[in-house]
């Protein structure tokens, strides 16, 4: 868990291939985003939002994919994943097919580091 409010939390997800990748979730459940109050629909966009920019600060990757699907999960959630044109699966999803064997590896940023980006990206608007 990296940061969390009564809305919602935003979590590191442990993928090697993609540091940095984070899901932000929301803490009741609703299947869909238009099921929530406007109000609590634009507080989580400003925090996937957030999570965006303190990924983009951080990492500096080539793109960042905003993804809510919920088929195998159906619970409002959204997976922030900073992306690379040389990253195993570039230019398709990260659950697509593999576009390569042995992609570089990129370096992980502390826990501490990702949580202060956060709170920062959170504290700026």
């Amino acid at each position: 868990m990296l940061w969390e409010d009564a809305l919602c939390r935003v979590i590191s997800v442990a993928e090697a291939d993609y540091p940095g990748y984070c899901r932000v979730i929301l803490n009741r459940h609703r299947r869909e985003m238009s099921d929530l109050p406007p109000d609590e629909q634009m507080q989580l966009l400003r925090v996937v939002l957030a999570v965006e920019r303190a990924l983009r600060r951080l990492y500096q990757p080539d793109k960042i994919n905003l993804a809510s699907f919920g088929n195998m999960a159906p619970h409002v959630h959204w997976h922030v994943i900073p992306r690379w044109r040389n990253d195993r699966h570039f230019p398709n999803s990260i659950w697509g097919a593999a576009q390569r064997v042995n992609p570089p590896a990129r370096s992980a940023i502390d826990a501490r580091q990702l949580r202060a980006a956060i709170v920062s990206a959170l504290s700026a608007e």
